[in-house]
């Protein structure tokens, strides 16, 4: 495999003005960084094969469905280094498709990624030789879009926003989540390169604390002023006429635009509907996924209860006491004001501008392409 590769975080400096990636690729060995120390440590994990890829993917190493779906792609370029003499090459290769589409349901850049890399796979069966070379140059492919389409939704996104604005996020949509800049903080960080006057209300976001171990970490590292709240707290905030806009990330969009994101969002949703609030959705067109038809039909991942039992190996709650985990929910379509993509931004009836977009129809007034 070739050495450096560092095109991605070139690209991430030179046009996004920003250092923070989840990834490096050196040396054909991919390094995550552990986002479960953080903020305390900032700690690099070497990994060589599929199976502890997917491994830290379950183990929220890497989190956020647009890193998921990059680390899934340098996972499988890594086992077909691995597996590159094997005489079942391409059985074993795509069980191990298989194993990493297991590890996260709900993400469904997950799935993109590992079709995409089959894909690649599948042109250039008849040169197996060749064939963890191509893909690696894939998973860089994937990884660079992803910052090119970071940059271009926060462009569009910021736009959406008044020279002053305070906004409210939702568990961490940054950097940290994607292959760097970020879905709905590439928004923040968009804004604030045009000068616009920029306030965060990050919430904490129980039980992993993403919003302040992670975007809290990373706003402070950009110097972006920011407070954090306690995810209760939000709806008391709106109130007192404090936030002037919500922008989450998503892990999945139906057909419909429905959104399926980290749980607590579609609280949220309720809340900004009821305060009068724009709700705002950034996600890169990949989170997409046209085969499902509306949000009744995304899986939902349950976690163990022991995450809401236990914080930081201390026991929080009463001994016996039954612990129900779902990780992710689903923020009905109606309640949505407008879905950010790389593209352009998507505006109700959400059905027919997510036909546009995916076509590429720059026509039809729900979808504004505004590149």
């Amino acid at each position: 495999m070739s050495q450096g590769l560092g095109r991605p975080l070139d690209i991430l400096m030179q046009e996004g003005g920003s250092s923070i990636s989840p990834f490096r690729w050196e040396g054909g060995v991919l390094y995550l960084l552990d986002q479960r120390r953080l903020p305390d440590e900032e700690k690099w994990l070497s990994f060589t094969n599929a199976g502890d890829v997917a491994g830290a993917i379950k183990d929220m190493v890497v989190r956020g469905a647009p890193a998921i779906g990059i680390a899934a792609a340098f996972g499988l370029a890594l086992e077909a280094a691995r597996l590159e003499a094997a005489p079942s090459f391409i059985d074993l290769w795509e069980d191990a498709c298989s194993l990493m589409l297991r590890a996260r349901p709900t993400a469904v850049n997950l799935r993109w990624a590992v079709e995409r890399m089959q894909a690649a796979a599948c042109l250039n069966r008849k040169a197996p030789s060749s064939l963890a070379g191509i893909l690696e140059k894939e998973a860089v492919s994937i990884w660079i879009e992803d910052i090119s389409a970071n940059i271009a939704m926060g462009r569009h996104g910021a736009a959406l926003l008044p020279d002053t604005v305070r906004v409210l996020t939702h568990c961490n949509a940054g950097a940290l989540a994607t292959g760097g800049y970020g879905t709905a903080l590439g928004v923040i960080r968009a804004a604030v390169k045009m000068g616009k006057r920029i306030e965060v209300f990050a919430d904490e976001t129980r039980p992993w604390l993403q919003g302040a171990r992670l975007t809290a970490w990373e706003l402070v590292k950009e110097r972006i002023p920011a407070t954090l709240i306690a995810d209760s707290a939000a709806g008391l905030f709106m109130r007192k006429g404090l936030v002037d806009a919500v922008v989450v990330g998503a892990d999945r969009i139906a057909a419909n635009g429905d959104v399926a994101n980290k749980i607590g969002t579609y609280t949220l949703s309720e809340l900004a509907r009821a305060n009068g609030v724009p709700f705002y959705v950034a996600a890169p067109v990949s989170t997409i996924d046209s085969g499902c038809l509306s949000g009744d039909d995304i899986p939902i991942e349950e976690r163990c209860g022991d995450e809401i039992v236990f914080m930081g190996g201390r026991r929080l709650a009463a001994k016996g006491v039954k612990a129900e985990n779902p990780v992710f929910d689903v923020t009905p379509n109606a309640l949505i004001s407008g879905i950010v993509t790389e593209k352009g931004v998507l505006s109700p009836p959400y059905g027919p501008a997510i036909k546009a977009c995916l076509s590429g129809d720059q026509r039809h007034p729900c979808f504004i392409a505004l590149d």
